[in-house]
């Protein structure tokens, strides 16, 4: 298990930063994680629900979970879903292709990132 040695909240940037015991540091973005909740609401009880228009998305708390994980408020309500020590370390390993994976499913549900993008979509 990787337990991160140094865990801040940075507002400004909107992001979660992660220090290891081996100097390994991640910067993981507030929509990264909201997108990729391992909440119900988003998994869909092993059907995930693709989350949109969440680019402007901001953390507003972190607590510990116990030993084991954390759990991350968000501006928009999204409070569910425990993101376990394991968990964090993969989406921040895996960063990179996981964020071009999303990318792909918006692109093919003809979604956006943007909020605002979205409703237009639904309205025409």
């Amino acid at each position: 298990m990787r337990i991160p040695t140094r865990i801040k909240l940075n507002k400004s940037s909107k992001t979660l930063e992660l220090g290891y015991a081996d100097g390994q540091q991640f910067a993981l973005p507030a929509e990264f994680l909201r997108v990729h909740s391992p909440s119900a609401e988003v998994q869909g009880h092993g059907n995930p629900v693709l989350q949109y228009g969440k680019v402007n998305v901001a953390l507003t708390g972190v607590q510990a979970a116990g030993n084991y994980a954390l759990k991350l408020t968000f501006d928009d309500g999204h409070d569910t879903g425990l993101y376990t020590w394991n968990y964090l370390y993969q989406l921040a390993t895996q960063q990179d292709s996981l964020w071009q994976e999303y990318l792909a499913k918006l692109r093919a549900a003809g979604q956006s990132r943007d909020p605002n993008e979205s409703v237009v979509r639904l309205m025409l």
